[in-house]
């Protein structure tokens, strides 16, 4: 009797321990392989901004979004890539304006150029990489979205409409502080956009996207598929390798490097 509960305490032990480890060495290892052989075909530094949720305290699930932990390590890894072409790998909701831009602006400065690998979806801040990108590659069912900023859970086209539709007087003070700081929003996206896209484009259909898409004319989970992304202008294959889908397939909320909890503060504007 004592024999069988020492095995059954050593399969426990087993089972909680050592073989999740063995488990996430694997794993780790596969990527590290996949991450190594793009690169020598390719002759590319990849970097992958894979978003995922995640089990928190208690089990709740937390969302993942782009925030300022995420600027820091890809402008580190952007460096890493010297003179070599950047491969991103890219699966996210979004997340803060402000990260997403200063991210957006390092990738769009990288000489040696940039492809963007999406193999189900960057919406949002992530629609705002890829804008950076000289290339887009994505499965032909993937998508990308709106990049107009959303305050305290609200697009800001919606508290400009307010203004446009009601008597002022007939309107908070509250609702007119937000509609002032929507306006400014917008605004601002919509020059990071112009100035992401204008080399690419030329000055009036950058403009034209950049209005597009930060507008307001779509709800913000609006998808935007190749065949609308070629109609704006955007360089966009379907060539997706099979390899982009194995490294989604192999990250987790555990194992994902460039991923941080990061549900921004009700003042912040996030996309």
């Amino acid at each position: 009797m004592q024999k069988l509960q020492d095995l059954l305490w050593l399969w426990m032990i087993l089972g909680f321990t050592v073989l999740p480890a063995v488990k996430s060495y694997l794993t780790n290892l596969r990527r590290k392989l996949i991450v190594a052989k793009l690169e020598r075909e390719r002759g590319t530094k990849v970097i992958t901004m894979i978003h995922r949720q995640g089990a928190g305290i208690l089990g709740a699930l937390m969302a993942r979004y782009i925030d300022l932990s995420d600027s820091e390590q890809m402008m580190q890894e952007i460096a890493k890539a010297g003179d070599r072409p950047i491969d991103l790998v890219l699966h996210t909701p979004g997340g803060l304006v402000i990260a997403a831009e200063q991210i957006a602006r390092v990738l769009n400065a990288h000489k040696p150029g940039v492809t963007v690998f999406v193999p189900q979806y960057a919406m949002s801040g992530g629609t705002m990489l890829a804008m950076a990108a000289d290339q887009i590659i994505m499965d032909q069912h993937a998508m990308l979205g709106p990049v107009d900023p959303q305050l305290n859970g609200m697009p800001a086209s919606a508290y400009m409409r307010v203004l446009r539709e009601k008597e002022r007087n007939a309107v908070m003070d509250d609702t007119i502080m937000m509609a002032d700081m929507a306006e400014k929003a917008t605004n601002q996206v919509r020059q990071i956009a112009y100035s992401l896209l204008r080399d690419k484009m030329g000055d009036q259909q950058a403009e034209e996207v950049a209005t597009i898409l930060t507008e307001g004319r779509w709800t913000h989970d609006y998808p935007i598929h190749v065949e609308e992304l070629r109609e704006m202008g955007f360089s966009v294959s379907t060539d997706l390798p099979a390899e982009i889908w194995e490294l989604l397939t192999l990250s987790n909320a555990a194992q994902t490097k460039l991923m941080r909890v990061a549900e921004p503060k009700k003042s912040a504007a996030k996309m």
